[in-house]
């Protein structure tokens, strides 16, 4: 029993790394899957596999190789090229913090009517105190979320069927060439969130050193995200145009579910927490091996670094590094797949 909880731990981190504000908007589900309408469940289940393999994967070469970060994977992975890669991962993981705590804020402030910068601070605080816990605290987070995003998940799919709502793609499988590039999302979809997942993966991996509880763990988690990933394709495919809308799932829960929708804004809230806590988890000990400093001022570092970069455009540089860093990913995977744990 007590393998389970602490692989169900594991796998709880790993679901609340991965997703994030654009999943639970839905917005990321419908530009890789939804949209391909059959061919998008095809390719929510290939991207599962892919998390499953390669999540397990990724956290027992850790173990193996004793890797405290995720330099040192990359360094195993790409060898002397692995500098850019531990470059880009590095301004990935800061601008996706900033772009989570813009998101928080927008939270508090548009939809809650709540007063400036409270939805920032607020969660800068809740952050600290969080990781003052270590991953004891990145555990408790996760524990809570996950499981409560998946049972709201599923609860918004009955209500959107009960209303007789149903999915709006003609199922067929004929067009093979939407087909060639539903494949070619899924697999980038995968390479591109490992890559990112890595920071938290890889010293959690190495302070549990569990072989058979990390690949568990990994398991678990991948059946978990892909579980997700249909439960929501299914609710998105019942509207007509969800490519439509910047936030698609807050059109269909309001539509089909709204006494459901201030749980919706939690669950939101507690994604875009989870990526936080998880970026900022990876970016400590990855800074900590050159900075031996206490974790705290470390995360404090960053969190007013990261602060000053969320005030500024960095949509923009997102823009570029989003496309750059998803062909390195791509790589990454490969090679992920390739080696040897």
């Amino acid at each position: 029993m007590k393998k389970w909880s602490e692989a169900f731990q594991v796998a709880a981190v790993f679901v609340g790394t991965i997703v994030g504000a654009g999943f639970a908007t839905g917005r990321e589900i419908v530009e890789f899957f939804t949209r391909f309408g059959a061919w998008g469940t095809a390719a929510i289940l290939l991207a599962g596999v892919l998390f499953i393999i390669s999540g397990a994967k990724m956290m027992l070469i850790a173990i193996h190789i004793k890797a405290q970060s995720f330099e040192e994977l990359n360094q195993y992975l790409f060898g002397r090229f692995s500098a850019v890669m531990n470059l880009f991962l590095f301004m990935m993981l800061a601008g996706v913090c900033a772009v989570m705590l813009s998101g928080a804020e927008a939270l508090f402030t548009e939809q809650l009517n709540l007063p400036r910068h409270s939805g920032l601070l607020f969660t800068v605080v809740l952050t600290l105190i969080v990781l003052s816990a270590g991953i004891k605290g990145l555990f408790g987070v996760n524990a809570f979320v996950v499981p409560l995003m998946v049972f709201f998940t599923f609860l918004v799919m009955i209500q959107v069927f009960q209303t007789g709502s149903s999915f709006q793609s003609e199922f067929t499988f004929l067009d093979w060439k939407e087909g060639v590039q539903a494949g070619l999302s899924a697999f980038s979809y995968a390479a591109f969130n490992l890559a990112l997942a890595q920071a938290v993966l890889v010293p959690m991996a190495i302070e549990i050193n569990d072989r058979n509880t990390v690949r568990l763990g990994g398991i678990v988690g991948g059946v978990l995200l892909t579980v997700i990933l249909l439960l929501s394709h299914m609710t998105l495919g019942t509207h007509t145009d969800p490519a439509a809308y910047e936030i698609p799932m807050a059109v269909i829960v309001k539509r089909a579910a709204g006494g459901l929708y201030l749980i919706y804004l939690l669950i939101i809230y507690g994604e875009i927490f989870t990526s936080v806590i998880g970026n900022l988890y990876g970016l400590e000990k990855q800074i900590r091996q050159y900075i031996p400093i206490r974790s705290f001022f470390i995360h404090a570092g960053i969190l007013a670094a990261v602060y000053i970069v969320s005030l500024v455009k960095y949509s923009t540089l997102l823009e570029w590094l989003y496309p750059l860093f998803g062909y390195v990913s791509i790589g990454f995977l490969l090679l992920l797949l390739i080696k040897k744990s």
